[in-house]
C-alpha cells in the first residue's frame, strides 16, 4: 500500500474508535433510536446530489437494515444500557467471527486451519467476557449488543451482491434507507413531543457529536474504507480494523475512566487476538455446490 493510503486506513480506524466515545456522549441527550436516526439522516444528505446506484430496492433495503440499522441501533442500545464503550468496540469487531461462519454456510467458503484456530480463540474470549456480564451491566443489554456483530456479518455478505457501484453513492442511499424507518421507530417509541424536545434543546456538544458520527464516522470514513477495499486486496486493508477496539478502549479509559477487570481484559485481548489470526490468514477456498 502507498504510504498515504496506509495513513488513510489508520485514520479511518481511529475515527471509528473515537466514534464509540462520541456515541456515549450523545446518548446523554438522545435516546438510542433518535441518536441512530440522526446519525443516518446526516449521512444521507449526499442523496440530494447523487443518484441511486444500480442496486435493486430489496437488496438495498436488506443491506441497510443489517449493515447499518441493525448494527448501530443494537450498539446504541447496549451503550445506553451500561455496556462499557471499550468492551462494545471489541464486541463489534467480533463480526469477523460471524462473517466467516455465515460465509461457510451461505457460500460454502470453508475456513482454513488458521481461521478455525482464530474462531476458536475468539470464541473463548467471548465466553470469558460473558463471565463478567451482570456485574456492571445487565444480561439483556449484552444480549441486544450481540445482535450488532451478527447483523454486521450478515450485512457484509449481502454487500457482496452490490457489484460495480460507487461506494460513496451506495453508502449514502443505504443511510437514507435506514434513516426513514428509524425516524418512524423513534416517533412511535419515544413520542413526538419528547423527540421534538430533545431536538430543540440539543446542546453544542450533542450537535458536534452527531455531526461527527453522521458526517465523518459514517459518511466519509465508510467511503474511504470502501475506496481502499476497491484499490487493494482485502487482506491488506481489513487488518487495519484491528486498531478500532484498541482506540475505542484507550479513548474510553481516558474520557470516562473505564477500567477492565482481569477476566474481562483477558477476554478482550483474546477476542482481538483471535480476530487477528482470522483476518491475517488466507481466504478460504469455496466448495462447489452439490449438483
Amino acid at each position: 500500500m502507498k504510504p498515504a493510503d496506509v495513513c488513510l486506513a489508520i485514520m479511518v480506524a481511529v475515527i471509528w474508535g473515537l466514534a464509540f466515545v462520541a456515541s456515549r456522549i450523545a446518548l446523554d441527550e438522545f435516546s438510542p433510536e433518535l441518536m441512530t436516526t440522526l446519525r443516518f439522516a446526516i449521512a444521507a444528505v449526499p442523496c440530494l446530489f447523487v443518484r441511486k446506484p444500480k442496486v435493486s430496492w430489496p437488496l438495498l433495503i436488506a443491506i441497510s437494515f443489517t449493515l447499518f440499522m441493525g448494527q448501530f441501533l443494537a450498539q446504541a442500545y447496549g451503550i445506553a444500557h451500561g455496556v462499557p464503550v471499550g468492551l462494545t468496540s471489541v464486541i463489534v469487531q467480533s463480526q469477523a467471527l460471524f462473517t466467516i461462519a455465515f460465509a461457510a454456510i451461505a457460500f460454502r467458503e470453508l475456513p482454513t486451519r488458521s481461521q478455525t484456530i482464530g474462531i476458536s480463540i475468539a470464541t473463548v474470549g467471548l465466553l470469558m467476557i460473558c463471565g463478567t456480564v451482570g456485574y456492571d451491566f445487565s444480561v439483556g443489554a449484552f444480549a441486544v449488543l450481540m445482535i450488532c456483530p451478527v447483523s454486521f456479518a450478515i450485512g457484509n455478505l449481502l454487500l457482496r451482491q452490490a457489484q460495480d457501484v460507487r461506494m460513496f453513492d451506495l453508502f449514502a442511499w443505504l443511510c437514507l434507507a435506514a434513516a426513514l424507518p428509524l425516524f418512524v421507530l423513534t416517533i412511535v417509541s419515544n413520542g413526538p413531543q419528547p423527540t421534538w424536545h430533545a431536538l430543540s434543546h440539543m446542546s453544542l456538544t450533542g450537535l458536534v457529536c452527531m455531526l461527527g458520527l453522521g458526517g465523518i464516522s459514517t459518511s466519509i470514513a465508510y467511503w474511504l474504507w470502501g475506496r481502499l477495499l476497491r484499490d487493494y486486496p482485502a487482506a491488506q486493508v481489513v487488518p487495519f480494523a484491528l486498531l478500532v477496539p484498541f482506540v475505542g478502549a484507550a479513548a474510553s479509559s481516558a474520557v470516562f475512566g473505564e477500567t477492565f477487570g482481569p477476566l474481562r481484559l483477558t477476554g478482550m485481548v483474546t477476542v482481538v487476538g483471535g480476530i487477528a489470526i482470522m483476518l491475517l490468514s488466507k481466504r478460504p477456498p469455496a466448495v462447489p455446490a452439490a449438483a
